[in-house]
């Protein structure tokens, strides 16, 4: 069978099951600041889809559902969001991040102990960006000594997303101080029940509290959780970063076009009903359409070329710059369109997308777009310097 074949099958077969296994309304369930039902919800429907081989396309063929091609596992997240399944926000570090950097560069004891424990829900975070350390991760603070067989970590870490409810942490620390920021670093495993660790949730201004801040005095991790070797952690760390190769923006996407129907009820006061609808904000809606079929054609270009072996540099840049504006852009027109009923919506569905029905959460969550996946002004200067060639200046 070919692989075009394959693809269309797999479509046909995720269609059906969702048909049968999606959870009826889940976004009620999780509406709000429901933390318990947001927390069941997902482990619900984590296990279903780890039951069919469809959580974990993208590990290795030895496990469940495992060794699928990037052309598969392209068309899995596709139909997914298509198919207005959960976001599976709990679990997304665990199931790329965290898997993948195990793959890749773990023990085959740390393999043994974690891969399993994550299929049967174990929950991770990362410890990766610091204050004054995020965009240059590389300027990272927290510090570990090496004292027998345990490391000993003090320091903080920031923006840990869905950090407060994660059993094991990715952990990145400073060991050395002598020479370039980025050959001073050490990736460790970090289990998050050990003596020493205060984490605190950060209430954003969509009223979630979606992300965490982490406070370690002389945490102890044993020597074994070290990945890859002592000094050596940034090549690591790029592993981690590199593990879900874009299928997110694939993912949220697919979810934005499902979505475009929510404009068209703002902009007809729920009916629907187009016939008489003003010009300039039909027009304005046609374009929010047309920027999203471009952006869908930039990623499916992108996609071919990976599974071709042929991606020019800056690609992904490009694109993340260009989903996080049109990101901006779709809820500011739908917020607009609302008008006033949209500022008196205080509820909101945790990990949801763009389907949570309240344009003011959605407009106020798309600013994390601007530093989700690398920040902005870091892509910026990817494309500037590696698609343009533009030099770099130093000021001062």
């Amino acid at each position: 069978m070919s692989e075009q074949d394959t693809v269309a099958r797999l479509r046909t077969e995720v269609r059906e099951w969702l048909g049968q296994n999606l959870p009826d309304n889940w976004r009620d369930r999780q509406r709000g600041d429901d933390i318990p039902g947001f927390l069941a919800m997902q482990r619900e429907w984590f296990g279903k889809l780890v039951e069919a081989g469809y959580a974990t396309p993208h590990w290795p063929s030895e496990w469940p559902g495992g060794g699928r091609s990037l052309a598969e596992q392209i068309a899995l997240f596709e139909e997914l969001a298509r198919g207005g399944a959960p976001r599976m926000s709990l679990f997304f570090v665990s199931l790329y991040h965290a898997a993948m950097t195990l793959v890749e560069c773990g023990t085959d004891a740390q393999r043994a102990r974690h891969l399993p424990a994550i299929l049967k829900g174990e929950v991770w975070c990362q410890g990766f960006s610091e204050p004054g350390a995020g965009s240059d991760l590389a300027a990272l603070r927290t510090r570990a000594e090496r004292k027998g067989d345990r490391y000993i970590v003090s320091g903080q870490k920031i923006w840990s997303t869905l950090g407060h409810f994660a059993d094991q942490c990715l952990l990145l620390v400073r060991t050395d101080s002598s020479g370039p920021k980025q050959a001073g670093i050490t990736f460790l495993l970090m289990d998050m029940k050990s003596k020493g660790i205060d984490v605190r949730p950060i209430k954003q201004i969509t009223g979630d509290e979606e992300f965490a801040e982490i406070f370690l005095d002389e945490v102890e991790i044993p020597v074994e959780n070290l990945v890859g070797k002592e000094n050596e952690g940034w090549k690591v760390a790029q592993v981690t970063l590199s593990s879900e190769r874009g299928l997110t923006l694939v993912e949220l996407t697919e979810r934005m076009a499902l979505s475009l129907w929510r404009l068209v009820l703002a902009a007809t006061g729920g009916s629907g009903d187009t016939s008489r609808l003003d010009q300039s904000v039909a027009r304005s809606i046609v374009d929010i359409s047309a920027r999203l079929e471009a952006m869908r054609a930039m990623l499916a270009t992108l996609m071919a070329n990976r599974i071709a072996g042929r991606e020019a540099v800056g690609d992904a840049s490009i694109l993340k710059l260009a989903y996080a504006r049109l990101s901006r852009d779709f809820t500011a027109l739908g917020l607009r369109l609302q008008g006033y009923a949209a500022m008196r919506d205080t509820s909101y569905v945790l990990g949801a997308g763009y389907e949570t029905g309240n344009w003011m959460f959605d407009f106020l969550n798309s600013y994390q777009y601007n530093i989700a996946g690398g920040s902005n002004e870091i892509q910026r200067n990817i494309v500037s310097e590696r698609v343009l060639n533009m030099p770099r200046e130093k000021l001062g």
